[in-house]
């Protein structure tokens, strides 16, 4: 907008990736020292968080000194980057986004049995919540991503929080009945292929990366023409790492090799974001899972490339997936269920068209970054 001066702050290990953006200055700090080993083990994420506060005012009082004053702030405070914002720039208006609150039950711990939670976890994720109460404090307005999301928080600040996505640029990832997409083996994939995809920014557990690979050799079996392509890191990610000196990725590999045709089965690591929308606009069908945690942003825009998305049976998929109206469900631990309906649906891509194109509207009528979402940010920006 015109007269509007705009910085983004983060801190050195990651801003220096950042593509450079059109009138945005780049301001980086310092990244907080690791925390002392002899702190107690439930303390040492807040301990980074208040070191990660300190180095952002820090940083900031510098250009405080030269005449910065804010007057909007945004911030991810989960991580401790806001706690000391309103204490420097006391005229600002400070608005966080509120990712997820930790519970023992009815989130991502325990939900699988396969991975089980210890009292430890639930003390430390007790602890880690602290950041986030402390946040709740230190910013003026606070949003959540989903409903579900917003959920999660403790009852007396629900009402504080308002539920507003980022959005989803559907002018960008839309449908696009002529796209092809090259693989580094040579592969060449054309919408309306059989193309099976599964996309997470870590191969992992939380994402369902094992149920997913558990259902392939079912899958390739009675379907001799699909491909499937799986992109994503296989580093550690939300959950627990794999064991050392290897990775989820191996170890399912592992687990059903012999069962496959692994000539079939693409890995593609993590994609350049052309060529992620790419393989969106390829896909017949696509297979998101997830445990009860923050939704993906993948599966939003799977949707709004036209995708038929098979989603877990969990909360905040449910929220947006509708089993039969703009995609199908299945239960999480149900590998067989996956299996069964990715047969079908692979079979007879044209009985699912309308829930491809009803997938689509829903994104575009709740998601859409330019009519929905900016419009909503730009309404709290002026109340």
């Amino acid at each position: 907008m015109p007269g509007i001066k705009v910085f983004g702050v983060g801190d050195q290990s990651w801003i220096a990736d950042i593509a450079p953006v059109a009138d945005v200055e780049l301001i980086a700090y310092p990244a907080p020292a690791k925390t002392a080993e002899e702190l107690h083990p439930y303390t040492r994420s807040f301990n980074e968080a208040v070191r990660r506060g300190e180095q952002v005012v820090t940083t900031l009082t510098q250009y405080k000194l030269k005449g910065l004053e804010p007057d909007v702030i945004f911030t991810h405070p989960g991580w401790g980057d806001a706690l000391f914002l309103r204490d420097i720039f006391p005229g600002a208006k400070v608005v966080g986004l509120f990712e997820y609150y930790y519970h023992a039950r009815g989130g991502d711990l325990g939900f699988d049995p396969e991975y089980p939670s210890k009292l430890n976890d639930i003390f430390r994720l007790r602890v880690l919540n602290a950041t986030q109460l402390m946040a709740l404090d230190c910013c003026d307005v606070g949003i959540c991503p989903t409903q579900w999301q917003r959920s999660r928080f403790p009852a007396v600040w629900q009402n504080w929080l308002s539920v507003l996505h980022e959005g989803i640029d559907t002018d960008r990832v839309k449908p696009d009945p002529a796209m092809t997409l090259t693989l580094e083996d040579g592969t060449v994939l054309r919408a309306g292929d059989e193309v099976l995809t599964y996309v997470s920014r870590n191969l992992e557990p939380y994402r369902g990366f094992h149920v997913f690979m558990r259902a392939l050799p079912t899958i390739l079996a009675a379907r001799p023409n699909c491909h499937v392509v799986i992109a994503g890191a296989w580093e550690q990610g939300y959950g627990p790492a794999a064991a050392e000196g290897t990775s989820y990725r191996e170890q399912l590999l592992d687990e059903i090799r012999g069962r496959i045709d692994q000539s079939r089965v693409h890995f593609t690591g993590t994609l350049g974001y052309d060529n992620y929308v790419k393989l969106l606009q390829v896909s017949r069908l696509h297979v998101y899972l997830s445990y009860p945690f923050i939704l993906s942003w993948s599966m939003l825009e799977a949707m709004s490339a036209g995708c038929l998305v098979l989603g877990s049976a969990t909360a905040p998929v449910e929220e947006v997936l509708v089993d039969g109206e703009n995609g199908l469900l299945f239960p999480f631990h149900s590998t067989s269920t996956l299996a069964a309906r990715a047969i079908e649906a692979l079979a007879n891509p044209d009985a699912y068209a309308s829930l491809r194109q009803q997938a689509r509207q829903t994104i575009i009528d709740q998601y859409d970054f330019a009519t929905v979402a900016l419009p909503a940010y730009q309404r709290l920006l002026h109340t």
